[in-house]
């Protein structure tokens, strides 16, 4: 790499006078000199940028010439370096020595002493221009370099294909774009031969609009039809510009044919489709319109969610002191008096059923989290038998057929129960006139399809005699908000969400309907090995385990009618009770000292709810059990993990809830810890 030209000469002589002398006279001419002492310090001046070099014969001649040889051998292309060379005996006419250093040298003007300084100076000034010359030779070639460079970059950046023809449209020499386009060599496009490439309609048009380019010596732009290497006919764009030569006259076309097929195809669509917009709006305005009713209508539902979810507590906290009082007077008083043990049972059947509609509320409005465990069917739908009746009416008959010794299967229990519920409901929506309604469990080896393979399955089959569906409206039926029920009957998510469960359950949904027959509607549900966890007493039972050690229990909730109800049941238990108010007072009764071996507390409560009270529990006292008692269903935010009893609950049920976490068996211990991960 030669820096910039510094326009200095380097001066290489003998004597010390020689070159003092020869830099005075340079000095006097404006110009800068360098004395080298030797020619490695010369090679290393000239690689500097040096603008030519005053050397005398003698200094060459013994000297060893192989590492200035060297340098002047791997000069680029554009550097001639100028030396001139001092001799006594003239140049190589006169002095058969010079011809060896004109060998090495080169680029040499020869200066016979004793010469004029006026003579030097010429010479001097002639070689510096020489060398200025030089380097704007290598600045051109490196602005063509450039340009090179740009022009490949641009044309590797061109989204087509590039050639070039001359003044008449032939194309000639080697056009590597256009074989790789149409397959053609350079025999098959040759002059006009080209052409054959194009579509037989657009040969003709082509060359007429070329021509009407080149009379007006303007840029050729045309779209045609080519036949591409592969055989298929694709649209292109074509441009073509005139490049002139120094008379003005067109010296050849530099052109690119662009695929535009695609694009064409796209306007055409455009097209058809503003042909038709007048229709697509209207269809789009009622589009728009039902898209808004199945927006109000699942606003409704999420404001429905809002709704029972924040009334459910509340409502399960009313619920709670009523239910647990009847539970204790039941027993205290219902065995000597027949009269008042009706009336008790009656009234906790009513807190039962006001339970469970607030569970079944909050499955509506899908509030609830997926629980799946272990499920006997048979049994789930023998409990459902009085509200399935109940809900289709007297003018359906309710047939069942439920086989003994069926596997249980994976579900959420409460989840499935609406599930049946909503397929019951359609089912009596189906037969306004009545009818018969058949709810069917059958064990199946394998699944309905290959993507179904669990090892078996129980399939629940609901069927009815009603109005059916064509295949139209079967189609359509899980798709969320159809409904083919009046305006205010059905939100159209009853089969959505059944069809939504048996997914998410690994199961599978199937409908099959004939108008005027009936519809039946299949739900699968894989088989489980697993073990179901022992069942909390019912509270109607009006058995209460005795615990097997009475244990100190820390109780927490905010609302006292609940407090009081539930400390008293602990009592009657034989447990001791020591109530606090809120999560704060139970925390400091414990860090003063406070010994208890159970904490129940409630979920929702202002300031620390349930659930941090036992994370820091769980970071102070980690092995305190921790009862978390709650009106939500489903998980509440921070509850996975703890172990819960859902208000409103009974003796019974708390009995057997702090025993099987203070006792847990191994199962149960297994199911917790798997819940918790």
């Amino acid at each position: 790499m030669i820096p910039h030209l510094s326009e200095r000469a380097l001066v290489l002589a003998p004597h010390g006078r020689d070159a003092q002398v020869a830099s005075a006279i340079l000095a006097e001419a404006q110009i800068r000199s360098f004395a080298s002492p030797s020619i490695d310090a010369l090679v290393e001046g000239m690689a500097a940028g040096a603008g030519f070099a005053l050397v005398t014969e003698e200094s060459l001649l013994e000297a060893d010439l192989h590492p200035l040889a060297a340098w002047l051998e791997k000069q680029p292309e554009w550097s001639d370096f100028p030396f001139i060379l001092v001799t006594r005996r003239g140049g190589i006419e006169r002095n058969p020595a010079s011809v060896r250093l004109l060998a090495v040298l080169g680029n040499v003007t020869f200066l016979e002493r004793p010469f004029h300084p006026t003579t030097l100076v010429s010479l001097a000034q002639s070689a510096l221009r020489g060398r200025r010359r030089q380097y704007e030779a290598r600045s051109r070639l490196a602005a063509l370099h450039d340009s090179e460079q740009r022009f490949r970059a641009a044309v590797q950046a061109v989204q087509g294909v590039l050639w070039t023809n001359n003044a008449q449209g032939e194309m000639d020499g080697e056009q590597p774009g256009w074989t790789q386009l149409t397959g053609q060599d350079e025999e098959a496009y040759r002059g006009l031969r080209w052409v054959s490439a194009l579509h037989p309609d657009d040969v003709q048009p082509t060359l007429d609009a070329w021509q009407a380019a080149r009379k007006a010596r303007r840029m050729f732009r045309f779209e045609h039809r080519l036949r591409t290497r592969e055989g298929e006919w694709r649209t292109f764009s074509v441009r073509a510009i005139p490049t002139f030569d120094r008379k003005g006259e067109i010296r050849e076309w530099v052109g690119v044919h662009t695929d535009v097929t695609d694009q064409r195809a796209t306007e055409q669509s455009l097209r058809e489709l503003t042909a038709t917009l007048e229709q697509r709006v209207i269809e789009e305005s009622s589009a728009r319109e039902d898209a808004m009713a199945k927006l109000h209508e699942a606003q409704k539902l999420e404001t429905i969610g809002q709704l029972t979810g924040g009334v459910a507590h509340d409502f399960n906290n009313l619920l709670m002191p009523i239910t647990g009082a009847l539970d204790m007077l039941h027993r205290r008083f219902g065995e000597n008096d027949a009269r008042v043990a009706r009336l008790i049972t009656n009234a906790l059947q009513s807190a039962e059923r006001a339970k469970i509609l607030v569970q079944r509320l909050l499955g509506f409005a899908r509030r609830q989290t997926l629980e799946t465990q272990a499920v006997e069917l048979a049994h789930l739908l023998e409990g459902m038998r009085d509200l399935i009746r109940s809900s289709v009416g007297s003018t359906i008959l309710v047939h069942t057929d439920f086989p003994d010794d069926l596997p249980q299967v994976l579900a959420d229990p409460h989840q499935l129960e609406l599930a049946i519920l909503n397929l019951c409901v359609n089912a009596r929506d189906a037969m306004p006139k009545g009818g018969t309604l058949s709810i069917e469990l059958a064990p199946v080896a394998s699944g309905p399809t290959p993507e179904h393979s669990a090892t078996g399955y129980v399939r629940i089959a609901v069927t009815d005699t009603g109005v059916g569906m064509d295949r139209e409206t079967m189609a359509r039926a899980v798709e969320p908000f159809f409904s083919t029920k009046e305006t205010g009957r059905g939100t159209g998510l009853g089969l959505s969400m059944v069809h939504g469960l048996a997914g998410q359950l690994g199961g599978h949904f199937a409908i099959d309907s004939t108008p005027g027959v009936g519809t039946r509607v299949e739900l699968w549900l894989p088989v489980t090995t697993a073990t179901a966890l022992a069942h909390r007493r019912d509270a109607d039972d009006g058995r209460v385990p005795a615990p097997r050690r009475p244990l100190d229990v820390l109780l927490v909730d905010d609302e006292q009618l609940v407090r009081d109800g539930t400390a008293a049941m602990l009592r009657e238990l034989g447990h001791g009770v020591v109530e606090a108010s809120g999560a704060g007072e139970a925390l400091d009764k414990l860090r003063e000292g406070l010994h208890v071996d159970l904490v129940v507390t409630d979920y929702k409560m202002p300031r620390m709810d349930g659930a941090e009270l036992a994370r820091h529990l769980r970071e102070s006292r980690p092995d305190l059990p921790v009862l978390l008692i709650t009106g939500y269903s489903g998980h509440a935010e921070g509850t996975r993990g703890l172990a819960r009893l859902g208000k409103p609950f009974r003796q019974a049920d708390i009995a057997v809830a702090i025993e099987e976490l203070v006792h847990p068996t191994p199962e149960k211990r297994t199911a917790e810890a798997g819940r918790s991960l």
